[in-house]
């Protein structure tokens, strides 16, 4: 019998990857992180919430080393962040030992209700973003 997570996770990846990724990456303001496919080598791009601080962008994985767009950033750390409809060149760091519970503090609160009421794995990322 699968487990609660299991359910959870497949049902929020299930709603994500065939509704609301595609509407949300097409609004011009909706922040964007664009990894590289570590298959296929395309781009990747996955509608995330988070803030920017100096010269940082910080966003939490609802679903940790499980979500596709971690999976590629692991094989390739360098990807794009759209902010305010503009593209961010940068390199990105999941950081499993950050708190992200305290981190979600720190980010938008819609979102981060979001990620902390469907999350299973919550894990940290940071991406430093080129000057």
């Amino acid at each position: 019998m699968p487990h609660l997570a299991d359910l959870r996770f497949r049902a929020a990846t299930a709603f994500q990857r065939r509704i609301a990724n595609p509407l949300l990456r097409r609004l011009p303001l909706q922040t964007v992180l664009e990894t590289t496919g570590r298959v296929s080598g395309l781009p990747r791009r996955t509608p995330v919430g988070g803030r920017r601080v100096g010269d940082s962008f910080w966003l939490v994985a609802e679903f940790g080393e499980r979500a596709q767009y971690i999976r590629n950033i692991r094989a390739d750390p360098r990807v794009r962040v759209r902010i305010g409809g503009r593209w961010h060149p940068g390199t990105a760091h999941p950081l499993p030992d950050d708190d992200p519970v305290v981190r979600l503090r720190t980010l938008p609160r819609f979102n981060s209700a979001a990620v902390r009421l469907f999350g299973t794995e919550l894990m940290t990322v940071r991406v430093d973003l080129d000057r």
